[in-house]
Order: C-alpha cells, then structure tokens, then sequence
C-alpha cells in the first residue's frame, strides 16, 4: 500500500527557476533540416518564417537558409506568431513556471510577459490587426486534463484581459482562435456535440466540431461551418498590413 502526501515540495523556501537545471544534465548538439508537430508563420512582408522545435523558435529566411535562434533554453517556448505591423512576435512559454502569452521583438530581443496566469494557463495566440491586442485560449478543467478553452483578448501593454467566449463546461474543448483582416469577427473551432462530457468513441457520422464566429461589434455569436463527419480545424494565414 502506498502512502498519501498532501503535500511536496522540492525546495523548501525557494521559488522554482524554470530556467535552471535542477538535477544532472547533459548537454548534446543536433544538426537537423526536419521537424515534426512544429508550428511556423509567415511574416506579413513574406520575407521571414518564424518556426517552434523541441521547445525553441527560429527564424530563417522565406528562401531558405540557415535558421537563427530567438528563444532558447530551459523553457518550452512554442506557438511563435509575427505580429501584423511586424515588429513583434508572440509566444507560449511556461518560463515563469506556467503557460502564458509571451512576445518579443522581431529580431528575439526584450522578451516580455503579457499574461500572467498561475492556474487557467493559456496557448494559441492570434493578433488583432492593430498589433496592439491578442486573443488567446484560455484553459480550463474539470476530471480531464485536456478540458474545454474560452477566448479572451489582452493587450500587449498590460491589464487583467477581457473574456469573449464562454465555455459550456469544462470537458468539451474550444480553441485555435482567428481574426479576421478587419479585426471584426473572431473564428474559433468548439465541440458542438451532445454534451456535457468528452468522449473518445463519438459517432463520426455526426457533427462534432464546427468553426464558430463571434461579431466582435454586436457579439452575436453563430455556427460558421458545421458538418457531420467532419473534424474541423483553423489555419493562420499572415494578416495585410
């Protein structure tokens, strides 16, 4: 029989550094010209692209070319997005002990932490076409640890944020925010079918993820595209100046 812990804690009276090692270490080098489960975007000019790989963001050139590091170490950094005006990227890093929205200046420099979440962490950053506000997931649980998301907007200056959506539960998952050029309208995938708990073996035949859009002026909020037998997921494409 095991025992119970109500409690533990690795270093008594000291903060944790997500960017120390706290243990033995090796240190290894890797020469690659492939990834997978990577995400990239394209810079508004077409000129760079701005990938993750195993937890560090690159650029490198739209031509091709050699990649040059903008974030590395310790901390999972990933999900990297170029701002519309391209001055910034933003990023999902955990460097303060959890996810939260990060960005940086297009060329890696003054990294700075946008939102500061210690529970209901946050991924999949978009921009606002001002470059001045992004929308992301925010995340949410109940018995499962994939849980259900719900979009709020903060601006890269600072604030608490503002909620957009609301989940219907904690179990039925929404996430991959959009905006549109015009700033107006927000797409988001969510789990539209019988609720309220997740399940694994849902009929395919059905209609189980539609693509939803929020009027950010009137906040209506509608079913853009939803069909049955399909699993439905939102692309990012750069945004025009």
């Amino acid at each position: 029989m095991f025992p119970t812990y109500t409690s533990f804690q690795l270093c008594p009276g000291k903060k944790w550094d997500v960017e120390k090692f706290h243990g033995p270490t090796k240190t290894f080098n890797i020469s690659t010209d492939e990834g997978t489960w990577m995400n990239l975007d394209v810079s508004a000019d077409g000129k760079d692209i701005v990938f993750d790989l195993l937890g560090d963001i690159y650029t490198m050139p739209v031509t091709g070319g050699t990649a040059a590091l903008l974030s590395g170490g310790v901390a999972w950094d990933v999900q990297p997005r170029f701002s519309p005006n391209g001055k910034y990227i933003s990023y999902t890093s955990d460097k303060t002990g959890a996810d939260n929205i990060w960005i940086m200046n297009r060329d890696g420099s003054n990294k700075r932490q946008v939102t500061k979440e210690t529970f209901r962490l946050l991924n999949n950053a978009t921009w606002m076409p001002n470059s001045d506000y992004l929308i992301a997931r925010k995340h949410f649980t109940g018995s499962r640890s994939l849980g259900a998301g719900e979009m709020w907007m903060y601006s890269i200056y600072g604030g608490e944020g503002v909620q957009l959506t609301k989940r219907k539960n904690d179990q039925q998952d929404a996430g991959e925010p959009n905006v549109s050029p015009d700033g107006r309208y927000l797409y988001f995938s969510e789990d539209v079918s019988p609720g309220p708990n997740f399940e694994y073996s849902k009929d395919p035949n059905g209609v189980i993820y539609a693509i939803r859009q929020l009027d950010m002026i009137t906040g209506k909020l509608t079913d853009l595209i939803e069909q049955p037998g399909v699993q439905l997921v939102l692309r990012s494409r750069p945004m025009a100046k």
